[in-house]
């Protein structure tokens, strides 16, 4: 098991008890994803952590694959689950790079709060890309670190040492907008809260 999932492992019960940090912007969000929600399709989250949005979607889409590095997270995520009854989702312990899914086959792919967390975020976005059908969806939500705290890589590299920090990358928002274009996805909507929030962003294949 990496240092990540490690990281994660050992957070996770008090990660699961932290109230939401922005409510207003998280409803939003989750208001604009239901909007490309529909009850026959077929949807991935990776990094769905305690498994809250999956639970929140699942009345609407037909089936999620919700996956995440760390067990203890998706130990959490499914005792949710289990409490409300939700049979839709299927939470899986995996790395998105050992996940086998057919080109094509999926509606809906959700990265939220996850892609400043890759070592590879070029490597994921073209690969959920492959997965997606001809006008699929990737929703993602994410911290441009680059334009809101690149004073934190002064001291990331120590704190990753220390276990105090997972592992984390530095990029723009306009440096991740051109990510997800170059892997052929055209942007359709674009919002970020405010100068520090996380980018909010959903992008279709083409198709």
């Amino acid at each position: 098991m990496g240092k990540s999932a490690k990281f994660w492992d050992r957070i996770s019960k008090r990660y699961s008890k932290q109230p939401i940090a922005d409510q207003a912007s998280y409803m939003k969000k989750l208001e604009i994803t239901r909007e490309y929600l529909q009850p026959d399709m077929e949807v991935l989250e990776i990094g769905c952590g305690t498994g809250s949005t999956a639970i929140i979607h699942a009345p609407y889409v037909k089936h999620i694959h919700a996956i995440d590095i760390s067990s203890k997270m998706i130990a959490i995520a499914q005792s949710k689950a289990d409490a409300k009854s939700i049979g839709n989702i299927s939470f899986e312990q995996l790395r998105i790079d050992e996940l086998d899914v057919q080109d094509q086959t999926l509606d809906v792919v959700l990265g939220l709060s996850i892609l400043h967390l890759l070592e590879n975020k070029e490597e994921v976005i073209a690969k959920v890309y492959k997965m997606l059908k001809s006008g699929g969806i990737f929703v993602s939500s994410t911290v441009c670190l680059e334009d809101s705290m690149h004073w934190l890589k002064v001291i990331a590299p120590f704190a990753k040492l220390l276990g105090l920090m997972p592992l984390v990358k530095f990029f723009t928002k306009e440096e991740l907008q051109a990510c997800l274009s170059d892997a052929g996805f055209a942007i359709e909507y674009s919002w970020q809260p405010g100068k520090d929030k996380a980018v909010f962003l959903v992008a279709r294949k083409s198709g």
